[in-house]
């Protein structure tokens, strides 16, 4: 099931290797079991975040906890995640098997007995392989995922009494860990959704300057999108807090000294051509992984600019803790010198909620290939963002409508859209200028297109396939008339004559069972 990647760079080895990017205990041969200390692992992670900190060249915030941990551990540069939104990209994430592969692709799947999606016979996800191998494991927070698990399977907590979806309720107090050592935990924090929050505006201690602040050349200079983009900001610098108080916690508990933290984004932030699409803005996140038991040989204070895949995040967590990574996982050990590095990272997006749209991307060092496979449906169309009535996304629609947006703002709100895109990243790092019709980077799209196929093929893209009635179904019962895709008509004429709660999920139910 591993898809195998090729084109073995000896220069890129070489270069990962001086940087100290090995891991020989990952590999080594120990013959004395009982002296083997086995590190805690914690996985921070962050809901809709951009790599817009101090660590990362980010002037108009400080970020002070962040960035000690950068100095503490490596920062990765480009670090892509699978799916530029939550749920597909945690579903890929928690088990190193892409989403696509498993059926898990499309965002809010599984949420109902009817509409139930269960992991292959064999295939385990990552909190339960650590578990086999003795590690206390606990998740303070969202899962997400998209298939029908027991949490208890997963997590040592007692989840028996939370739900099942979203947020469990618990917090797991990190002082309590002190006799329950090795642990694989995971800490979600808000993040970019932290704005949601009715204590947001006073937690920000510093708010950023709104006038110094210089927006991507595809967003125009309104007051609106200028707010939307420094309240990320304030969030980031909230999350910032929250990130000291954790580790300074794990210190007085005396923790620290033997774990290994990975933070991280499951995505990029909420902006127009950020989350939900194959853009930067959507996939690339911050990456941190600072090892605080020194035995590793993570070069503190270091900085790699290879690829690496949220999908690698799990094997490289289990090879950490000498934990063997099973053959179905198709992410990589960032940290084996012996293999050969990332080319390319696959994203994919697929329905979000109760819109359906089919877009695969591929990510090399310096391009980025993107496929739109519904070309008849514009970037635009209706989705939560609009039924929520979301300011940005108003305004937005509303500068296009007046003709207020320009030639480069403009195009992400056509009727349509082309096929393929393809996009010089370090010349073009916004991704405006689209080449896959320009004679003279023809061999280069044809590449990546190859890359894409050959990858749909091995893998066996389920995304290729139309979704089961059962969670098309559960759309349809929640959003009900914005649910405007065509894949819907039939079970419209289908489910016609049932309504309440034979059919219809109102939306308040919904939040229950998505949060």
């Amino acid at each position: 099931m591993k898809y195998i990647r090729k084109y073995h760079s000896s220069l890129a080895l070489m270069f990962f290797a001086i940087l100290g990017y090995t891991c020989s205990s990952c590999t080594d041969h120990r013959t004395n079991e009982s002296e083997r200390v086995q590190p805690n692992i914690l996985w921070i992670v962050l809901e809709d975040t951009a790599p817009l900190l101090g660590c990362y060249g980010e002037s108009l915030i400080k970020t002070p906890h962040i960035d000690q941990l950068a100095r503490d551990g490596v920062r990765y540069e480009n670090a892509i995640m699978p799916a530029p939104v939550c749920s597909p990209c945690r579903s890929t994430i928690i088990t190193g098997v892409m989403s696509t592969t498993l059926g898990t692709h499309n965002h809010h799947s599984a949420r109902t007995e009817e509409s139930s999606i269960y992991l292959p016979e064999g295939v385990k996800t990552i909190p339960e392989l650590f578990k086999s191998a003795g590690y206390f494991t606990f998740n303070n927070g969202k899962d997400d995922y998209n298939f029908t698990y027991d949490r208890e399977d997963l997590y040592s907590q007692d989840y028996r009494h939370h739900p099942l979806y979203g947020k469990s309720g618990l917090h797991l107090d990190l002082s309590t860990l002190v006799n329950k050592t090795p642990f694989f935990g995971q800490i979600q924090l808000s993040g970019g959704k932290e704005i949601f929050k009715s204590e947001f505006k006073k937690n920000v201690k510093t708010p950023v300057d709104r006038s110094l602040i210089k927006l991507p050349p595809y967003l125009p200079n309104h007051p609106v999108i200028v707010e939307e983009y420094a309240n990320h900001l304030d969030a980031i610098q909230v999350t910032d807090e929250k990130v000291g108080a954790i580790i300074q916690e794990l210190k007085e508990s005396g923790l620290l000294e033997n774990t290994i933290i990975f933070f991280f984004s499951d995505h990029g932030m909420r902006m127009t051509r950020n989350k939900q699409f194959l853009y930067e803005g959507g996939l690339r996140v911050p990456l941190i992984i600072a090892d605080y038991t020194n035995s590793k040989n993570l070069k503190a204070g270091s900085a790699y600019d290879g690829l690496v895949s949220g999908l690698d995040l799990g094997p490289s967590s289990l090879a950490l803790a000498e934990i063997d990574i099973p053959d179905y996982i198709e992410g990589e050990n960032i940290f084996n010198s012996s293999e050969e590095k990332r080319d390319f990272v696959i994203s994919t997006r697929d329905r979000c909620d109760f819109t359906i749209d089919r877009i695969r991307s591929v990510r090399t060092k310096d391009y980025k290939y993107i496929r739109n496979y519904m070309t008849d449906r514009p970037y635009t169309q209706p989705t939560y963002m609009d039924v929520d009535e979301v300011p940005f996304v108003l305004t937005m629609k509303q500068l296009y409508k007046e003709k207020k947006l320009d030639s480069v703002q403009s195009i992400f709100f056509g009727d349509t859209r082309p096929s393929e895109e393809l996009y010089n990243l370090k010349e073009d790092p916004y991704e405006l200028n689209n080449l896959s019709q320009n004679p003279m980077y023809k061999d280069v799209a044809i590449k990546h297109s190859d890359i894409l196929k050959k990858w749909i093929m091995e893998t066996g893209d389920k995304g290729q396939h139309p979704e089961n009635e059962a969670n098309l179904k559960l759309m349809l019962g929640i959003w009900g008339d914005y649910a405007v895709n065509s894949e819907y008509d039939a079970l419209r004429e289908k489910y016609r004559d049932l309504s309440g709660s034979q059919f219809e999920l109102k939306r308040s139910k919904w939040q229950e069972v998505k949060n």
